[in-house]
Protein backbone atom coordinates (compact mmCIF):
# COMPACT_ATOMS: atom_id res chain seq x y z
CA UNK A 1 0.00 0.00 0.00
CA UNK A 2 1.24 3.39 -0.86
CA UNK A 3 0.17 6.80 -1.23
CA UNK A 4 -1.32 6.07 -4.65
CA UNK A 5 -4.10 4.78 -2.81
CA UNK A 6 -5.63 8.03 -2.40
CA UNK A 7 -5.43 9.10 -5.80
CA UNK A 8 -7.34 5.78 -7.14
CA UNK A 9 -10.92 6.06 -8.36
CA UNK A 10 -13.77 4.54 -5.97
CA UNK A 11 -14.28 1.27 -8.36
CA UNK A 12 -10.68 0.29 -8.20
CA UNK A 13 -9.97 1.57 -4.33
CA UNK A 14 -12.86 -0.63 -3.28
CA UNK A 15 -11.21 -3.61 -4.58
CA UNK A 16 -7.84 -3.02 -3.61
CA UNK A 17 -8.27 -5.70 -0.86
CA UNK A 18 -11.27 -8.42 -0.12
CA UNK A 19 -13.96 -8.00 2.45
CA UNK A 20 -14.44 -10.99 3.85
CA UNK A 21 -13.63 -14.14 0.87
CA UNK A 22 -9.36 -13.72 1.29
CA UNK A 23 -7.85 -17.24 1.86
CA UNK A 24 -6.75 -17.62 4.89
CA UNK A 25 -3.41 -19.54 6.48
CA UNK A 26 -4.06 -22.65 9.18
CA UNK A 27 -4.88 -21.47 12.94
CA UNK A 28 -2.68 -21.63 15.64
CA UNK A 29 -5.00 -21.93 18.13
CA UNK A 30 -4.63 -25.40 20.09
CA UNK A 31 -7.11 -26.83 22.63
CA UNK A 32 -5.57 -26.24 26.13
CA UNK A 33 -6.72 -25.98 29.46
CA UNK A 34 -9.15 -23.55 31.33
CA UNK A 35 -7.95 -20.43 31.88
CA UNK A 36 -9.11 -18.79 35.36
CA UNK A 37 -10.17 -15.15 35.06
CA UNK A 38 -8.13 -12.37 36.00
CA UNK A 39 -9.61 -9.47 38.14
CA UNK A 40 -9.24 -5.81 36.83
CA UNK A 41 -7.56 -3.19 39.30
CA UNK A 42 -9.76 -2.12 42.24
CA UNK A 43 -12.02 0.51 40.79
CA UNK A 44 -11.59 -0.46 37.25
CA UNK A 45 -13.66 -2.51 34.45
CA UNK A 46 -11.00 -4.35 31.86
CA UNK A 47 -13.72 -3.15 29.16
CA UNK A 48 -12.89 0.24 29.86
CA UNK A 49 -9.69 -0.22 29.14
CA UNK A 50 -8.02 0.60 26.24
CA UNK A 51 -4.92 1.33 24.87
CA UNK A 52 -2.71 1.89 21.92
CA UNK A 53 -0.19 -1.09 20.64
CA UNK A 54 3.05 -0.53 18.92
CA UNK A 55 1.43 -2.09 15.96
CA UNK A 56 -0.93 1.08 15.30
CA UNK A 57 -3.92 -0.87 16.94
CA UNK A 58 -6.13 -0.01 20.15
CA UNK A 59 -6.67 -2.75 22.62
CA UNK A 60 -9.10 -3.14 25.13
CA UNK A 61 -8.70 -5.48 28.34
CA UNK A 62 -6.25 -6.84 30.25
CA UNK A 63 -3.18 -5.79 28.72
CA UNK A 64 -1.74 -8.96 29.95
CA UNK A 65 -4.28 -11.67 29.16
CA UNK A 66 -2.90 -14.54 28.30
CA UNK A 67 -4.99 -14.73 25.31
CA UNK A 68 -4.82 -11.76 22.68
CA UNK A 69 -7.53 -11.69 19.60
CA UNK A 70 -6.60 -9.72 17.17
CA UNK A 71 -8.77 -8.06 14.31
CA UNK A 72 -7.52 -6.37 11.35
CA UNK A 73 -10.85 -4.74 9.94
CA UNK A 74 -11.58 -2.13 7.40
CA UNK A 75 -14.36 0.67 7.83
CA UNK A 76 -15.68 0.03 4.26
CA UNK A 77 -16.16 -3.63 4.88
CA UNK A 78 -19.44 -5.49 4.99
CA UNK A 79 -18.36 -8.24 6.25
CA UNK A 80 -16.20 -6.20 9.20
CA UNK A 81 -19.76 -4.17 10.13
CA UNK A 82 -21.40 -7.63 10.49
CA UNK A 83 -19.09 -9.29 12.40
CA UNK A 84 -19.08 -6.13 15.00
CA UNK A 85 -22.80 -6.46 15.50
CA UNK A 86 -23.11 -10.08 15.80
CA UNK A 87 -19.73 -9.94 18.08
CA UNK A 88 -18.91 -6.69 20.21
CA UNK A 89 -20.93 -7.16 22.90
CA UNK A 90 -19.70 -10.54 24.13
CA UNK A 91 -16.29 -9.90 22.80
CA UNK A 92 -16.84 -7.18 25.58
CA UNK A 93 -18.65 -8.78 28.19
CA UNK A 94 -18.02 -12.22 28.46
CA UNK A 95 -14.35 -12.98 27.44
CA UNK A 96 -12.91 -9.13 27.62
CA UNK A 97 -14.41 -8.03 30.63
CA UNK A 98 -12.89 -11.83 32.55
CA UNK A 99 -9.49 -10.34 32.15
CA UNK A 100 -8.72 -13.85 30.10
CA UNK A 101 -8.95 -12.34 26.97
CA UNK A 102 -7.55 -8.69 25.08
CA UNK A 103 -9.23 -7.45 21.84
CA UNK A 104 -7.48 -5.21 19.48
CA UNK A 105 -8.71 -4.00 16.12
CA UNK A 106 -5.96 -2.87 14.17
CA UNK A 107 -6.93 -0.68 10.90
CA UNK A 108 -6.74 -2.19 7.60
CA UNK A 109 -7.17 0.44 5.12
CA UNK A 110 -8.54 -0.60 1.69
CA UNK A 111 -9.74 2.60 0.14
CA UNK A 112 -9.38 6.16 0.37
CA UNK A 113 -13.23 7.03 2.11
CA UNK A 114 -11.38 3.75 4.44
CA UNK A 115 -8.94 6.15 5.10
CA UNK A 116 -10.49 8.90 5.95
CA UNK A 117 -13.40 7.28 8.36
CA UNK A 118 -10.32 5.74 10.10
CA UNK A 119 -8.54 8.58 10.59
CA UNK A 120 -12.09 10.22 12.32
CA UNK A 121 -12.14 6.93 14.30
CA UNK A 122 -8.96 7.46 16.10
CA UNK A 123 -9.17 11.37 16.46
CA UNK A 124 -11.05 10.98 19.92
CA UNK A 125 -7.94 9.10 21.38
CA UNK A 126 -8.00 6.09 22.98
CA UNK A 127 -11.22 6.11 25.39
CA UNK A 128 -13.74 6.50 22.65
CA UNK A 129 -12.10 4.22 19.47
CA UNK A 130 -14.13 1.65 19.76
CA UNK A 131 -17.25 3.15 20.57
CA UNK A 132 -16.67 5.36 16.94
CA UNK A 133 -15.62 2.81 15.30
CA UNK A 134 -18.56 1.01 16.18
CA UNK A 135 -20.61 3.53 15.18
CA UNK A 136 -18.59 4.33 11.64
CA UNK A 137 -19.30 0.93 10.92
CA UNK A 138 -23.18 1.50 11.12
CA UNK A 139 -22.67 4.56 8.74
CA UNK A 140 -21.36 2.81 5.86
CA UNK A 141 -24.69 2.61 3.49
CA UNK A 142 -24.92 6.44 4.30
CA UNK A 143 -21.00 6.94 3.50
CA UNK A 144 -21.42 4.90 0.24
CA UNK A 145 -24.50 6.71 -1.37
CA UNK A 146 -22.65 10.14 -0.63
CA UNK A 147 -19.32 8.43 -2.19
CA UNK A 148 -21.72 7.73 -5.52
CA UNK A 149 -23.34 10.21 -5.75
CA UNK A 150 -20.01 12.70 -5.61
CA UNK A 151 -19.50 11.62 -9.19
CA UNK A 152 -15.94 10.50 -10.54
CA UNK A 153 -14.19 14.00 -11.85
CA UNK A 154 -15.11 15.40 -8.47
CA UNK A 155 -13.85 12.55 -6.18
CA UNK A 156 -10.67 12.92 -8.43
CA UNK A 157 -10.43 16.49 -8.23
CA UNK A 158 -10.36 15.99 -4.51
CA UNK A 159 -7.95 13.27 -4.29
CA UNK A 160 -5.17 15.65 -6.31
CA UNK A 161 -5.84 18.11 -3.65
CA UNK A 162 -2.78 19.31 -1.15
CA UNK A 163 -2.32 16.02 1.58
CA UNK A 164 -3.37 18.57 4.04
CA UNK A 165 -6.59 18.73 2.59
CA UNK A 166 -7.52 16.38 0.52
CA UNK A 167 -9.04 14.07 3.60
CA UNK A 168 -10.90 17.29 4.83
CA UNK A 169 -12.42 17.43 1.37
CA UNK A 170 -13.55 14.05 0.91
CA UNK A 171 -15.00 13.93 4.83
CA UNK A 172 -17.19 17.30 4.32
CA UNK A 173 -18.48 15.50 0.89
CA UNK A 174 -19.33 12.25 2.74
CA UNK A 175 -20.88 14.23 5.48
CA UNK A 176 -18.29 11.98 7.68
CA UNK A 177 -17.82 15.68 10.27
CA UNK A 178 -21.05 16.15 11.00
CA UNK A 179 -21.44 12.82 11.11
CA UNK A 180 -19.28 12.29 14.25
CA UNK A 181 -19.46 15.82 15.47
CA UNK A 182 -22.43 13.78 16.94
CA UNK A 183 -20.53 11.46 18.36
CA UNK A 184 -18.23 14.41 20.29
CA UNK A 185 -15.93 14.53 17.91
CA UNK A 186 -15.92 18.88 17.37
CA UNK A 187 -15.77 20.16 13.28
CA UNK A 188 -12.17 22.14 14.68
CA UNK A 189 -10.73 18.85 15.58
CA UNK A 190 -11.97 16.42 13.14
CA UNK A 191 -10.47 18.92 10.79
CA UNK A 192 -6.79 19.18 12.55
CA UNK A 193 -6.71 15.62 12.66
CA UNK A 194 -7.66 14.96 9.05
CA UNK A 195 -5.01 17.43 8.03
CA UNK A 196 -2.23 15.43 9.47
CA UNK A 197 -0.35 13.50 6.94
CA UNK A 198 1.75 11.87 9.25
CA UNK A 199 -1.27 10.13 10.20
CA UNK A 200 -2.65 8.95 6.97
CA UNK A 201 0.82 7.95 6.08
CA UNK A 202 1.25 5.62 9.75
CA UNK A 203 -2.18 4.27 8.90
CA UNK A 204 -0.93 3.32 4.66
CA UNK A 205 2.35 1.87 6.32
CA UNK A 206 0.72 0.03 9.17
CA UNK A 207 -1.19 -1.60 6.07
CA UNK A 208 1.53 -3.07 4.39
CA UNK A 209 3.18 -4.27 7.58
CA UNK A 210 0.03 -6.78 8.01
CA UNK A 211 0.17 -7.90 4.88
CA UNK A 212 3.87 -8.70 5.04
CA UNK A 213 3.65 -9.59 8.88
CA UNK A 214 0.50 -11.89 8.84
CA UNK A 215 -0.25 -12.48 4.52
CA UNK A 216 -3.87 -10.49 5.17
CA UNK A 217 -5.33 -10.18 2.12
CA UNK A 218 -8.68 -9.34 3.20
CA UNK A 219 -10.77 -7.75 6.26
CA UNK A 220 -11.56 -8.85 8.70
CA UNK A 221 -8.74 -11.22 9.62
CA UNK A 222 -7.73 -12.44 12.90
CA UNK A 223 -5.16 -13.65 14.85
CA UNK A 224 -5.08 -15.39 18.49
CA UNK A 225 -1.82 -15.42 20.23
CA UNK A 226 -0.44 -14.07 16.78
CA UNK A 227 -1.66 -16.86 14.85
CA UNK A 228 -3.79 -15.87 12.00
CA UNK A 229 -7.33 -18.22 11.82
CA UNK A 230 -9.39 -19.79 9.12
CA UNK A 231 -12.83 -18.12 9.57
CA UNK A 232 -14.12 -14.53 9.26
CA UNK A 233 -17.74 -15.73 11.48
CA UNK A 234 -18.17 -15.01 15.62
CA UNK A 235 -19.32 -18.61 15.57
CA UNK A 236 -15.58 -19.38 14.26
CA UNK A 237 -13.86 -16.52 16.34
CA UNK A 238 -15.44 -18.08 19.68
CA UNK A 239 -15.30 -21.29 19.04
CA UNK A 240 -11.54 -20.72 19.11
CA UNK A 241 -11.35 -18.58 21.69
CA UNK A 242 -12.41 -21.46 23.94
CA UNK A 243 -10.06 -23.98 22.34
CA UNK A 244 -7.54 -21.41 23.79
CA UNK A 245 -8.69 -21.65 27.14
CA UNK A 246 -11.68 -18.93 27.12
CA UNK A 247 -14.24 -21.06 28.67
Amino acid sequence: MSKSLTLAPIALALALTGCGGAAETEDGATSGDTIETVAAPEGQQWSTTVSQTEAGGYVMGNPDAPIKLVEYMSITCGVCATFGEAAFTSIRDDYVESGRVSFEIRNFVRDPLDLTAAILSRCGGEGPYFALTKQALSNQAPMFEKAQGMGEANYNSILQSAPNERFVKLAEELDLISYFQQLGVSEDQAKACLSEEATAEKLMADTQAAVKDFDVQGTPTFLINGQKIDGTSWNVVETKLKEAGAR
